[in-house]
């Protein structure tokens, strides 16, 4: 790469350090440093929410897939984008109403504090697994790029998104988020597509290099479509990273339609990305690591200097995301374990520090996962898989069947992880089984042990009437 590219990527993470220090300046309490003290506005919520579900898993990965089988690569950013329109459709007044931090809270609320312990603890997995999905990406994107050590890509990117989360907070995070959805925004769809589509000779040109299929939006086959559907769509109903995004809206109008438009953004980032990966592919059809589609194609197409912008511009995709994940984490542990079961009294400054220090320590963890898995779709299918398939019906029923019982869903949250975690040692990462199961097991034992007290509950009141 060129020493004015490096120079770009050098001057950006300079430059989002120093954003990350002015937010810190914000964090002066427990909301603020959570959820931002509740007050952002429609522009800063949509940017933040887009630059939280559009990571390095949606741009490496469906690069990856537009590369391997067209159009249809779409569907894994697609279903993300479905579920923040799902939420705001459905679920947007009666998340922004509880008036809580995290999805624990709100179990709690409506069963009892197990519930909510198991339910952060699953989550906490999700989004740490998410955090870990970021920090490969970023690694495999400046190796490629840059050509640094994977593990120094690491250290110095994920170093750098510890260090602004750690210090401020979602203040930190949405400031940050703001300026990384500007570049991402100018790199993907101003930059990236524009030139990539150049290199082929335009869309004809895509179209006579590459077979029909290619442009079938269902050449990845139904299995495979519904299963992103069911991870994705699902997970990002039940996701804390999400839901604490939706607590940072300054009102209920915000929310809503921040949600909706980041939801058609992602569609559109979807469909460009995969057309991207595509084009990588008639430029270059024999990659040895169709992960690498993305990477390529730009040291391929872009002239010097756009391609620093656009690399930004993945970066930005990486970090945000990673910011935002690593905090629901944070937020998680903190609040739902430490806080509830340990520090009820905890003062606003203790809480800011013990929020510091956990931020620290899971930050940390995920760079050390990040050097042993390697692949990014892997790991996001573990994380989405144990989120939707433990946590989705006894959230979703929570809100709307009121005969569901506390006993019903702690026992489901629980057998459905162990369930989802030895079918996935059993069938892989890429089978849709795993998460079947767990939605299975998840609301055959909620539908029996509440049918069983209620019909317990009845009995007691006949033999006492």
């Amino acid at each position: 790469m060129n020493m004015i590219d490096v120079a770009i990527i050098i001057t950006y993470f300079c430059v989002i350090a120093i954003v990350g220090v002015i937010g810190m300046k914000r964090a002066k309490t427990s909301e603020d440093y959570t959820v931002a003290g509740r007050n952002l506005n429609f522009f800063m919520f949509t940017a933040c929410l887009s630059a939280l579900t559009l990571g390095g898993a949606a741009t490496i990965g469906t690069a990856k897939l537009g590369y391997q089988f067209g159009l249809s690569g779409m569907w894994f950013v697609f279903s993300q984008g479905l579920g923040l329109i799902i939420i705001s459709l459905f679920l947007a007044k009666k998340i922004f109403n509880l008036r809580v931090i995290t999805i624990g809270e709100m179990l709690e609320n409506r069963f009892n504090v197990e519930a909510r312990l198991i339910s952060s603890l699953v989550s906490a997995t999700y989004t740490t697994m998410l955090t870990v999905t970021q920090v490969i990406a970023i690694g495999s994107v400046l190796n490629v790029w840059v050509g640094w050590n994977s593990t120094v890509s690491i250290l110095v990117a994920g170093g750098i998104v510890m260090f602004y989360t750690v210090l401020g907070g979602m203040w930190s995070v949405t400031m940050t988020d703001i300026v990384q959805f500007a570049v991402m925004t100018i790199g993907i769809f101003f930059i990236m597509l524009p030139l990539s589509l150049q290199k082929v000779g335009g869309f004809s040109g895509l179209q006579a290099s590459l077979p029909v299929g290619h442009f079938n939006l269902t050449a990845t086959g139904g299995l495979d479509i519904l299963k992103s559907i069911m991870l994705y769509t699902l997970g990002i109903v039940v996701g804390q990273d999400v839901w604490q995004r939706v607590f940072t809206a300054k009102s209920l109008k915000v929310s809503r339609i921040g949600m909706i438009a980041s939801g058609g953004y992602s569609v559109l980032y979807a469909v460009t990305v995969a057309i991207i990966g595509m084009c990588a592919l008639v430029v270059v059809p024999d990659l040895a690591v169709p992960q690498n589609a993305f990477a390529t194609i730009a040291m391929q197409a872009l002239p010097v200097g756009a391609l620093g912008l656009v690399l930004a511009g993945v970066l930005s995709a990486l970090m945000s995301t990673s910011s935002g994940t690593l905090l629901a984490s944070s937020t998680l542990i903190v609040n739902d374990v430490i806080k509830r079961l340990f520090m009820q009294n905890m003062s606003e400054k203790r809480f800011l520090q013990i929020s510091r220090m956990t931020t620290l320590a899971i930050g940390i963890f995920s760079i050390v996962c990040a050097l042993w898995i390697q692949d990014v779709l892997a790991a996001l299918d573990i994380a989405f898989a144990v989120l939707s398939g433990a946590l989705f019906f006894p959230i979703i029923l929570g809100f709307f069947w009121k005969r569901v019982s506390a006993r019903a869903v702690f026992y489901s949250i629980i057998a459905s992880t162990v369930v989802i975690g030895i079918s996935l040692a059993k069938y892989g990462t890429t089978s849709i089984i795993p998460i079947l199961y767990g939605l299975i097991t998840s609301i055959i034992i909620i539908l029996i042990l509440t049918i069983v007290e209620a019909l317990r509950k009845s009995a007691s009141d006949h033999i006492q009437m």
